[in-house]
């Protein structure tokens, strides 16, 4: 990955970039969860939203990826956390993912989280299974015919996890 990198918190003055970013990706379907027609607003406030901390890559200005880390579960399940990643078009297949996992699981650990669990990795999402487990999580749990991909139908989820 390039050296020229750095992380930083989001802040609200990245919304226009971070929408840019994440806008392709939702429309496009196959990766996440998330309606392909959900407003800038709603996904702004979800991946904004105070009960995450959530970050920017960035190369001479231009922000490249973003992701966040919050608690899985309130209260007695808050010392394993989640986190959700997304790679700008721009900058996929170079590295940057593999950089940004890296960096949130250090971040994590500094925040004191014991474990960093995805509920719902596509399977499907061949790159970001390779991805994950390259970085140490393993599969724990497969969820059948939990979403419904854009071309292939039902596909299964994954849940994956790393010790930290």
């Amino acid at each position: 990955m390039n050296p020229e990198i750095s992380f930083r918190k989001a802040q609200k003055e990245d919304n226009d970039s971070l929408w840019q970013l994440i806008q392709p990706i939702i429309r496009k379907g196959g990766t996440y969860v998330f309606d392909p027609q959900i407003s800038e607003e709603s996904m702004m406030e979800y991946w904004l939203n105070s009960d995450k901390k959530t970050f920017v890559a960035e190369s001479d200005g231009e922000i490249l990826g973003t992701f966040y880390i919050k608690p899985n579960q309130p209260d007695l399940g808050n010392h394993v956390c989640n986190a959700g990643f997304m790679v700008s078009q721009k900058a996929s297949g170079k590295g940057l993912g593999k950089a940004m996992g890296k960096f949130a699981l250090e971040e994590a650990r500094r925040l004191g989280y014991l474990g960093m669990q995805f509920n719902f990795v596509i399977k499907t999402n061949e790159n970001a299974v390779k991805l994950w487990k390259s970085l140490g999580f393993e599969v724990i749990g497969e969820i059948p015919e939990a979403y419904r991909h854009p071309q292939l139908g039902l596909v299964p989820a994954l849940i994956m996890y790393q010790k930290l």
